[in-house]
């Protein structure tokens, strides 16, 4: 039986991933590159991001970071601006929290999170929330969920992980615990702008 549940956070408990692409779009549209929406996708799956199209296209990395910078500005005016909420979240984490105990593991930087919940009641039936500072390597390896693990104290066997992407479900293989898929498109259809 199951009585832990580490959770992805964006496109599973927040619909957030679309305007996370949309703000990088437009900080490459600011200097005359277009991003190929069906490239990204599959950059993403291999844990390349925004900026690998134009790397391969030939901006140089003082741009590039500049342009990050640029994006993290947009991405939070989204953030503020633009319905993130996925219907029926807060009450199926209410009912599962009658059962088990529940967690964050997130690539998520911290203030991008902290501005997400200060409104909303998530993060109230969690026990813990891991952030992109809380552990050195990202998904797909296996480190953020081995944390949540030694976080929780539980074994592999007692956990479950929920995911949405190719990323997070290999973290999850390469830490030995069982998961589930679930993506935007599943739990409420029309909100869903694309799945990564």
């Amino acid at each position: 039986m199951k009585k832990y549940i580490l959770f992805d956070h964006d496109g599973v408990l927040v619909d957030t991933e679309f305007w996370y692409y949309k703000a990088g779009e437009r900080a490459l549209a600011d200097i005359g590159f277009t991003l190929d929406k069906d490239q990204y996708l599959r950059d993403m799956t291999q844990s390349f991001g925004t900026w690998s199209q134009a790397r391969a296209a030939g901006i140089d990395e003082q741009t590039i970071s500049k342009q990050r910078e640029v994006r993290n500005v947009y991405y939070q005016e989204y953030l503020l601006t633009e319905a993130i909420e996925i219907e029926g979240v807060v009450e199926t984490l209410a009912e599962l929290s009658k059962y088990v105990r529940m967690a964050i593991v997130t690539t998520a930087k911290r203030a991008d999170f902290q501005l997400i919940h200060e409104k909303r009641q998530i993060t109230q039936f969690m026990d813990f929330v891991l952030v992109r500072e809380d552990y050195e390597r990202t998904k797909p390896h296996p480190e953020p969920y081995l944390t949540g693990l030694k976080r929780f104290g539980a074994t592999k066997e007692e956990t479950l992980v929920v995911e949405d992407s190719n990323r997070g479900l290999n973290s999850a293989v390469a830490a030995g615990i069982d998961w589930k898929i679930l993506t935007v498109t599943k739990l409420c259809p029309s909100m869903s702008r694309f799945v990564v």
